[in-house]
């Protein structure tokens, strides 16, 4: 009798020991590194044929009221866009981003409109566009809406996704540029890679070559 119970246990401990396993597999850059907690990326979306792969900005999408910002693509494919960074729970014991829930954070030392505004992305649950919700700035840390967890698509590839659905992306009011959003649609699901910013370039009390580039039309694109 004591046979089965011991087999029992330890396939117990094994199919809890995947699970572990696969919960806490790291999230990887374009270079196949882990991602590492409070570090610069770009998020860089697959361009496909009804994506031009455009970087992420924050960026206006209504004319009134102004703020806060949403997120949208570039529409020019060779901008990366602002760099942002993950930030872990508060008390994690580790540094790498795995695929539970993260807060996202633009990372730049410019930032001219919405001062009132938080950095972190969070999704508007107080209204709808068509029926989905907008991706926006201002968000608070450990809050639901906040929180993003980043689940495995492909070899480097990523999508995101939220408590309300996946992150995707709709043609926005300015010029049809890509606006985030959350979703339950497959087909608007956006896929990104993230590439790690290079430190050269920028640190601390600098803005890099790319985040001019990127906030030269900030924040209508």
């Amino acid at each position: 009798m004591k046979k089965p119970s011991v087999v029992s246990f330890l396939i117990t401990l094994l199919l809890a020991a995947a699970v572990c396993i696969q919960g806490s597999e790291p999230v990887k850059d374009t270079d196949g590194n882990p991602l590492i907690d409070r570090t610069k990326y770009f998020i860089q979306p697959v361009k496909t044929k009804s994506n031009n792969g455009g970087g992420l900005v924050p960026a206006a999408t209504n004319i009134l009221p102004f703020c806060p910002l949403g997120i949208t693509q570039t529409l020019l494919p060779y901008q990366p866009g602002l760099p942002v960074s993950f930030h872990l729970p508060l008390g994690a014991k580790h540094t790498v981003v795995t695929s539970f829930p993260v807060n996202i954070y633009f990372e730049s030392n410019i930032w001219p409109v919405c001062n009132e505004f938080s950095k972190f992305w969070e999704v508007d649950d107080s209204k709808s566009v068509s029926g989905e919700l907008p991706v926006v700035i201002g968000g608070k840390r450990f809050a639901d809406n906040s929180r993003f967890e980043i689940e495995k698509a492909g070899e480097n590839t990523y999508k995101l996704t939220t408590l309300y659905g996946t992150v995707g992306a709709i043609p926005g009011a300015w010029l049809s540029a890509p606006q985030l959003i959350v979703t339950n649609d497959t087909s608007k699901t956006l896929l990104v890679k993230f590439s790690k910013v290079d430190d050269v370039t920028t640190d601390d009390t600098s803005t890099s070559r790319e985040e001019k580039l990127a906030l030269r039309m900030f924040p209508f694109y």
